[in-house]
């Protein structure tokens, strides 16, 4: 399998497992059994059971906030993904118009949600620790900054 195709299955996993904690998981679910039974002769039932069983995963993984499970979930489905980009090259222009529906404002440049584990290590025993996901100018709104 070429490089694309591999990173293609990547993204198409870290976008499924994402859309596993979100209010929009029924359709996406739904499209993601249809694009692995499509061509594939797999039952479209077994397939959206085998994705609850996996959301069920994750979402207690999310609450625990264990992220361990949530990465075995997302090598998993991207392991299958591969498979099927592997066993038909043609579907990866479907996994990238899935991608975008999964994603729909990622062109136009929203944010893009998801789970952030920090670890602080070192050898302080006191001291003072930011963490920041964006950190930008503030303005007081006359042009003065604060």
């Amino acid at each position: 399998m070429d490089a694309e195709l591999a990173a293609l299955a990547a993204a198409g996993a870290t976008a499924l497992v994402q859309q596993m904690v979100t209010e929009g998981w029924t359709q996406a679910r739904d499209r993601v059994a249809r694009f692995f039974s499509r061509d594939s002769g797999g039952d479209e039932d077994v397939l959206v059971g085998e994705l609850e069983e996996a959301r069920a995963e994750v979402v207690a993984a999310h609450d625990a906030g264990d992220s361990e499970t949530t990465a075995d979930v997302r090598t998993e489905w991207r392991s299958r993904l591969r498979r099927r980009l592997a066993a038909d090259p043609a579907a990866a222009a479907e996994l990238r118009d899935l991608l975008d529906e999964l994603a729909p404002d990622a062109d136009a440049g929203a944010p893009q949600g998801g789970d952030t584990y920090n670890h602080i290590s070192g050898g302080v025993i006191h001291g003072t620790v930011i963490q920041a996901g964006s950190v930008g100018q503030l303005n007081t709104g006359d042009g003065r900054r604060p």
